[in-house]
């Protein structure tokens, strides 16, 4: 997992290669119900680069993509968004390995 400390970092990351950007707070507990998970996830889809995104750091980036729910999942590639697990609800290893495939 990659935790970038700046606006520019993440930029770097939307505009090269294939990302998963995982936006997630200290205090949302469905994201901490997740993490555990996520190692075992990134391992299963070794062409990703995995980006966790603090919200309440990046707020902007949040909002302007739309963001209101957390833990979410947005997958970029070369600057252009392919998918989106976006919604309020907890999401299970199961749910987000599913929706990676689905993308492939």
């Amino acid at each position: 997992m990659i935790y970038p400390n700046s606006y520019e970092e993440i930029a770097g990351y939307i505009e090269k290669g294939e990302t998963v950007f995982f936006f997630t707070a200290d205090w949302c507990g469905d994201c901490r119900f997740i993490k555990p998970a996520m190692p075992e996830i990134e391992e299963n889809f070794p062409e990703y680069n995995f980006v966790e995104i603090d919200r309440d750091k990046f707020m902007d980036l949040a909002i302007k993509w739309d963001i209101f729910g957390i833990p979410s999942f947005v997958v970029t590639t070369n600057g252009h968004e392919l998918g989106r697990l976006v919604n309020k609800n907890r999401k299970t290893k199961e749910e987000i390995t599913t929706f990676l495939n689905s993308l492939k």
